[in-house]
């Protein structure tokens, strides 16, 4: 794999610090500024909604410039977010700090994801994928423990200082080691829009929110689950996550693996055995060890489809796919919003900490079947335009037969 996938991945790490360390820091901040923990919660939701706005927004901004350039912008905006949020005067101030650096996130991913696939054969583009977003994930468990850990100790405000210097490092990185590639000729924004057009782009788009959707709607309630119905401490749950972001590590790292191998049947496997774990979990739920087997699991094959499916947007929207790429990274954060909402509801409904489980496991299933109605219509297509040449291929002349 080039070095150039290491800014990238260097990159990845402090945004996928930034948009997670915040869930182990709202305690600190909501005291610091006074404010309900509910209120300090508009900084996860705020981030989330700058995500899937950002996305497409930045991206189009982008068409104009060359992929380096901004890559190198886009860090540029993650550092200056996280300074905001980091001298903050006010809530409010943190509040639009957040939004800021989330404005980075899904162009970043989006377009990384393009740079990445480009840097490698043809045959090597779902790993490239993956190792970029290696960073994301070993965000999850080095950077996010480490980073609530200074936040608790000496202040939650250092910890997003520090964050920014990893924006500054991952910025120097794609600056020295993503080599310059010059803008697309003839793509225009007419070109991007009309990837959307496309059935099996929007189908890969549905896959992506319902399946990572499945993960998060377990997670995000993680805490009362394991402290109420496992039994674990509250302390405890720091290391639970860690765990979560090993499985995470591993499946990121498979699924690139075997996704340029066998894409869709990868994405049957990972997403039919996340459905089937998730459900499991209702059960696995009240033994400690078990929980904790269960969530490394659900991170291992939840992220084992992030990978085939960000490829495959990629392989659809082939000609202009930077646009669709970004908009897929929007699509894992409203995906995430969607199930923790549904999450919400079946706890508020009085089913109990274990009822977002099934909702995950619900969602994974939704995006199995749409996995299944994607590859039925290829296959459908692939048929159709093979009749089709052969409808419109002349048959050869007959060669006359010798004259005695």
């Amino acid at each position: 794999m080039p070095l150039a996938l290491l800014a990238l991945a260097i990159g990845a790490f402090g945004i996928g610090t930034t948009e997670f360390v915040i869930m182990g820091l709202l305690p600190e901040v909501a005291a610091d500024f006074q404010v309900s923990i509910p209120t300090a919660g508009f900084l996860v939701t705020g981030y989330a909604l700058g995500v899937v706005l950002g996305a497409p927004l930045m991206t189009v901004l982008g068409t104009r410039v060359t992929r380096k350039r901004m890559l190198m912008l886009l860090m540029g905006l993650f550092v200056v977010g996280n300074v905001v949020s980091a001298v903050a005067p006010v809530f409010g101030v943190m509040v639009v700090g957040r939004v800021i650096a989330s404005l980075a996130h899904g162009a970043f991913f989006g377009i990384g994801s393009v740079v990445a696939a480009d840097l490698v054969a043809p045959q090597k583009k779902a790993g490239a994928i993956a190792m970029m977003f290696t960073g994301l994930t070993v965000a999850n468990v080095v950077g996010v423990p480490l980073g609530t850990y200074i936040g608790q100790s000496v202040g939650w405000r250092t910890t997003f200082f520090v964050v920014a210097a990893l924006g500054v490092i991952g910025l120097l990185g794609v600056a020295r080691l993503i080599p310059e590639q010059p803008r697309p000729e003839g793509v225009r924004l007419r070109h991007e829009l009309a990837a959307f057009r496309n059935v099996q782009v929007l189908l890969a788009m549905a896959m992506t929110v319902l399946g990572f959707g499945g993960v998060f709607a377990a997670i995000t309630y993680i805490t009362p689950m394991m402290t109420e119905i496992a039994g674990y401490s509250a302390s405890s749950v720091t290391w639970l996550l860690v765990l979560f972001g090993l499985g995470m590590v591993g499946g990121n790292l498979l699924g690139g693996k075997f996704a340029d191998r066998h894409l869709m049947p990868m994405l049957y496997v990972s997403l039919g055995a996340l459905a089937v774990v998730l459900a499991l979990f209702t059960l696995t739920a009240h033994n400690k060890i078990a929980a904790a087997v269960t969530i490394v699991l659900i991170g291992g094959l939840g992220f084992a489809t992030v990978p085939p499916l960000q490829k495959r947007v990629l392989d659809q929207a082939a000609g202009a796919p930077t646009l669709a790429s970004a908009v897929n990274i929007g699509a894992f954060n409203l995906g995430n919003a969607l199930s923790a909402w549904l999450g919400g509801l079946v706890i508020a409904a009085g089913l109990g900490y274990t009822a977002p489980n099934w909702v995950g496991a619900a969602l994974a299933a939704s995006a199995l079947v749409l996995a299944v109605v994607s590859s039925v219509l290829e296959r459908r297509s692939t048929v159709s335009r093979g009749r089709l040449v052969a409808q419109h291929t002349p048959e050869p002349l007959a060669t006359p037969a010798p004259q005695r």
